[in-house]
């Protein structure tokens, strides 16, 4: 788990512009982290999902997409995600990154860099609601939605592990003050402060 000012280190690709742009504001930013791809990757590979997923969604042919089929399919595929558990040594690791993050009570929101899609939590120690919220949010990689999209494309279901963050407080909400003092067409910020920059 990577604080903001550890994630700007790493480039783009790995951790989202939006994450390294946050990080260029880190006294605006309220209590937080970032959840590195390679966690995710982690998870999926435990719990043997790549092949789970391939399998299960290898009657979709991309050239002649059968939505019907793809609807339900999806609703496997994310229901897969969802009921897959984590190492206890991930688990760990996540609640230790959450409590020196301050993230172990309260509300808490988690969404990808670059997207308004979020799950939220209300959080008490050890943080199992946070867990939850961020594994919803990694299934929301399977809705029917997400994979017509990428089906359209790239031609394929697959989908690379990427960085994920987590702010104290409500969802951001935009607002035009900040985003014109900081000369950004989009500022999202909560009661706590600002948590977004897509």
């Amino acid at each position: 788990m990577l604080t903001f000012a550890e994630a700007a280190r790493f480039p783009d690709t790995l951790v989202g512009a939006e994450t390294r742009r946050l990080a260029l504001h880190a006294a605006r930013l309220p209590a937080g982290m970032v959840v590195p791809p390679a966690f995710e990757e982690g998870f999926y590979r435990a719990a043997n999902l790549p092949e789970q997923l391939r399998n299960l969604l290898a009657p979709i042919q991309p050239s002649r997409i059968d939505e019907d089929l793809l609807e339900v399919l999806a609703e496997r595929a994310e229901a897969l995600v969802r009921t897959s558990y984590l190492s206890d040594d991930a688990v760990q690791l996540f609640y230790r990154a959450l409590r020196n993050a301050g993230l172990t009570s309260g509300e808490l929101h988690a969404r990808r860099p670059g997207g308004r899609p979020v799950e939220t939590a209300r959080v008490t120690p050890p943080g199992t609601a946070a867990l939850h919220a961020l594994k919803r949010l990694w299934a929301r990689d399977w809705t029917f939605d997400a994979l017509l999209t990428r089906l359209d494309d790239t031609g394929r279901v697959g989908l690379e592990a990427q960085a994920t963050l987590l702010f104290a407080g409500p969802p951001g909400v935009p607002d035009p003050g900040q985003a014109a003092e900081l000369d950004v067409p989009l500022a999202l910020v909560n009661s706590l402060g600002l948590v977004g920059l897509p």
